[in-house]
């Protein structure tokens, strides 16, 4: 199976591991702690291949179009942050719900957005070049906004934690990343290994997906009652951040392929980088990690419309 194929039915895919999942962790619960411990190898070995998708030794090149670069920094940092802040007034006031929407929708995606983009007839190697100052921007930004829209008590819980085994989840790939960019990067032929490493990219993800299904089966089922409650949400926002797209691109006077750029930048968000960090909470605070993974599912499921409606109605060619 190609990688374009896998990426058209990422979404089927995802559905098909959750439910599997949800089986096997009702069936055998003994196997969710195996399930478990499974999860953080599984979740660096999918962010060490996600990260080597980005070009992280060539941000330089992210600073060329400084127009695009602005109003995606506007877009994502600025405007969608205040949008992410009046949906979480319309979520009941548990904790939990509103912590697992803002860790989820205040950060833009850096790897299936580029994927999307090039399905979608946006600018792919402007959508690359920027990636690294996205992963750089969200990753300085997204403590301070914790800290203006959460509750103290909320603030108190995750100023406790212990969340360097998450940070490591994190940064080692990272770092692995742009070591391994840099042996790639030294002889042109070793290029090829970066595009068989993308094929793993769904599988890692389905794997991923299963895994906290079979985890978290009982917790899961247990807070089925929040579907209801934060997939409109996730829908308003879907539907607000095209809507940016398409302000912010006839503003700017975008190319409809940048315009692109904006659409699928601002609609998708870095779900499986945020997750360790849920994953990270105590007992009690499971529903975090599913509220992510159900907004992955609700992205996707948007993505697949986006790909279709966004050359036709999202961003029109206005020249220069």
């Amino acid at each position: 199976m190609t990688i374009a194929r896998l990426e058209r039915y990422q979404a089927l895919i995802y559905l098909i591991a959750i439910a599997a999942g949800l089986v096997i962790g009702q069936r055998w619960p003994a196997l969710g702690p195996i399930a478990d411990q499974a999860l953080w190898p599984l979740l660096a070995l999918l962010l060490t291949v996600t990260f080597l998708q980005i070009p992280l030794l060539h941000l330089r090149e992210a600073l060329i179009d400084r127009r695009l670069v602005v109003l995606l920094l506007l877009g994502n940092f600025l405007i969608l942050p205040m949008v992410v802040w009046l949906l979480l007034h319309w979520l009941p006031p548990e904790a939990a719900l509103r912590l697992g929407v803002a860790l989820v929708l205040l950060v833009p995606c850096t790897d299936w957005f580029i994927a999307f983009c090039h399905l979608g007839g946006g600018d792919t190697a402007r959508a690359l070049a920027v990636t690294p100052l996205l992963l750089i921007v969200q990753g300085a930004l997204l403590p301070l906004y914790l800290w203006l829209m959460l509750d103290p008590a909320t603030l108190d819980l995750i100023a406790g934690l212990n969340i360097w085994p998450a940070l490591l989840i994190i940064f080692v790939p990272l770092l692995v990343a742009i070591a391994g960019e840099r042996w790639l990067e030294a002889r042109p032929a070793r290029q090829i290994w970066r595009q068989r490493s993308a094929a793993l990219t769904v599988p890692l993800l389905a794997l991923v997906v299963a895994a906290i299904a079979t985890s978290q089966a009982t917790a899961a089922l247990a807070a089925l009652a929040v579907l209801p409650v934060v997939t409109p949400v996730f829908v308003a926002f879907l539907l607000i951040a095209a809507l940016l797209a398409r302000l912010l691109a006839w503003w700017g006077r975008l190319p409809a392929r940048r315009g692109r750029v904006l659409l699928f930048s601002f609609s998708t968000r870095n779900s499986f980088v945020v997750l360790p960090l849920a994953l990270s909470l105590p007992p009690g605070w499971e529903v975090v990690a599913l509220v992510i993974v159900v907004q992955s599912l609700v992205e996707l499921i948007g993505m697949a419309v986006m790909v279709w409606a966004g050359p036709h109605w999202v961003v029109r060619e206005q020249g220069g």
